[in-house]
């Protein structure tokens, strides 16, 4: 790096323009070495920091930075929130008229603007680009969408190999939340980067907890889970696009702003959605996996999925999209025996079925753990984890273990019984001694084991069922009407005498009615009132809320209450453009705030040449009607 990109005019750059004093994990590294041209491959988490590895790298080198991008809605977003740094950026895209993309063309040869972002389907502008710029920076977005070993293969990336061809001495980066070992060296490889620095951060999302239950009325847990998240965004994720539909109405039913959201809505009806989203209009999502991707929404508070995901690297970016800003963020995964069925059926008949089968015996392993899950989440991308999080389901209510051998040996029993020719349902409702007509039409009342486990609930049965075919006791066959069979493990167990060790069902706590009912009182919540300033700044402009602060950044004022221009400014994530821009507006109603509250403020630094002065009047942003009647002197 030359003198010019010290460390000095590193850090000066991330709080001028990014408003951060400090950089996260990697973030210095793999930015110096962009600096100094060397390709990089960067894998780190969702919210953990990825695009200033190549946004404030772009404002030190002299060209453009060309942004490859798989989502208008993402790049929108991101180019929203560069130019609320006061960042030069823009994008190309479809969305845009012919007139509106030569304009930005225009402003590129022009050399005002930094950051350009294309879908990989838009490449026809590049040879453009680089007749009327230099280009200095490549960047590769969601990189893994270029590999078909990744959970979200895009076949337009796949064109992205020429870019390093085209300028070989252009450092190119590329970026992803999620990649295991053989997606990484795809990657690589694909994108003609095999000598880049490759960059893995921690995978570790501390601050979203944990939880996975069985599946049992889902609705029902999604309404308890929901009473205590009054004001709070979130996402349901869902299988399929009739059951966003139906759970979307339900919650409205209840009360919730919710809307569903799939691929089969027409393209007007999914962008306001999306939208009204981004703008807390509608705080409730329930869609399918295609929704998420473009969402760059900094204060999403909870992810719920409603049924089990198809892989660990499908589900960890999905819940990535909570909790972006640092804070704490609850994560929910429901699952069942029909789930494990539909996608086993979905995984037949896709590409590559033997990899995807794989991953979805791995996501069910997850599902059915018995100890830390966020170790299970770390030890799959590669990253050696043991120690117990305390923020997942199993460290905080240990399942109980109990010598469950004479249980499986009923449950075996019963395949034995039916001649292996009954699917999971029919075998609970056999040994439970129902009377339906699934049972008395074929006269299993008759035989031997019907009935064995009367005393024990169905919802308990199943739960056993599912922890013996993880453990492999029995099997499957799908082709068959999804018919259990036994194999040689079954053997062991009813002939051999194999003990079998299962959890005990865990009891889910609903919440208390008189916790779910407390909400704070807006006036007197300073967190409250800054976010609906928030709201009504971010709507005047057109944008997100999150786009004028986070919610990290917005509770760091909410705790600091600064009333200068300098002690704003010290506020984690604000910069000097959003001190220019917001600072008279929050730093105002923060003296409502301490006038309605009758607050004494006290000096953050003792002032020495002025005495006697009222420290009220230290601050160019002030409002006079906001000033109590006595205002308190500060002396030296």
């Amino acid at each position: 790096m030359s003198p010019t990109n010290s460390d000095a005019l590193l850090y000066k750059t991330l709080k001028d323009y990014f408003g951060y004093e400090a950089f996260r994990h990697l973030q210095k590294e793999i930015i110096t070495s962009l600096l100094n041209g060397k390709d990089n491959l960067v894998i780190m988490p969702t919210g953990g920091g990825k695009s200033i590895c190549y946004q404030l790298p772009a404002l030190l080198l002299p060209g453009l930075t060309l942004v490859i991008s798989p989502l208008i809605a993402l790049m929108k977003d991101q180019v929203d929130a560069l130019n609320a740094n006061g960042i030069s950026a823009a994008y190309v895209n479809s969305s845009q008229s012919d007139r509106e993309n030569r304009d930005i063309l225009d402003r590129v040869q022009q050399g005002s603007i930094k950051l350009l972002y294309l879908a990989p389907e838009s490449l026809s502008f590049f040879e453009q680009l680089t007749q009327i710029t230099s280009i200095s920076l490549i960047a590769i977005d969601e990189a893994h969408c270029i590999s078909s070993w990744g959970h979200d293969f895009r076949p337009a990336y796949t064109q992205l190999s020429f870019l390093k061809k085209q300028l070989p001495n252009t450092p190119l980066v590329a970026l992803t939340a999620t990649a295991d070992k053989a997606t990484r060296e795809d990657i690589v490889q694909q994108l003609n980067i095999v000598e880049a620095q490759q960059n893995i951060s921690s995978f570790n999302r501390a601050n979203l907890s944990l939880e996975v239950r069985p599946g049992q009325e889902r609705v029902k847990q999604l309404l308890d889970f929901l009473k205590s998240k009054p004001n709070e965004s979130g996402i349901v994720y869902c299988l399929s696009r009739k059951q966003t539909e139906q759970l979307a109405e339900r919650l409205q039913k209840n009360g919730y702003a919710a809307a569903a959201y799939h691929a089969g809505l027409p393209s007007q009806e999914r962008s306001k959605i999306q939208e009204d989203f981004i703008h807390d209009t509608t705080p409730i999502i329930c869609a399918t996996v295609a929704f998420g991707m473009g969402i760059d929404k900094s204060n999403v508070r909870w992810i719920v999925h409603y049924n089990l995901p198809k892989n660990i690297e499908g589900y960890y970016q999905e819940i990535g999209r909570a909790g972006r800003d640092g804070l704490d963020a609850e994560t929910l995964l429901f699952y069942s025996y029909a789930d494990v069925v539909q996608l086993r059926k979905f995984a037949e008949n896709s590409g590559n079925q033997e990899v995807q089968m794989a991953k979805l015996d791995r996501m069910l392993q997850y599902a059915e753990a018995t100890h830390c899950r966020r170790n299970i989440l770390l030890n799959y991308f590669g990253e050696p984890a043991t120690d117990s999080c305390g923020n997942c389901d199993v460290c905080n209510h240990p399942p109980t273990l109990f010598d469950g051998t004479i249980i499986a040996q009923k449950i075996l029993s019963g395949i034995y019984r039916l001649q292996e020719n009954e699917p999971l349902h029919v075998l609970i409702d056999f040994l439970r001694g129902s009377q339906n007509a699934q049972i008395l039409d074929k006269n299993y009342q008759e035989l031997k084991t019907y009935g064995v486990a009367k005393d024990i609930a169905w919802k308990d049965l199943q739960h056993y069922c599912i922890q013996l075919l993880n453990q492999g006791f029995f099997e499957i066959a799908f082709h068959q009407n999804n018919s259990l069979k036994l194999n040689e493990l079954s053997k062991e167990v009813l002939f051999n005498g194999h003990k079998v060790e299962l959890s005990k069902p865990v009891e889910i706590n609903k919440v208390a009615p008189t916790e779910v009912q407390k909400t704070s009182n807006p006036d007197n919540n300073l967190f409250e009132r800054l976010r609906a300033l928030r709201l009504e700044l971010a709507t005047a402009k057109g944008v997100p809320a999150y786009i004028v602060f986070n919610d990290a950044t917005l509770r760091n004022i909410a705790n600091e209450r600064p009333i200068t221009d300098e002690d704003f400014l010290a506020i984690n994530g604000v910069g000097k453009q959003k001190l220019e821009d917001y600072g008279y507006d929050f730093i105002s109603e923060i003296i409502r705030f301490n006038k309605d509250k009758a607050v004494r403020i006290k000096p953050t630094k003792p002032i020495k040449k002025i005495k006697k002065t009222p420290y009220w009047l230290l601050t160019k942003h002030i409002n006079k009607a906001c000033l109590p009647k006595k205002l308190p002197k500060i002396v030296a």
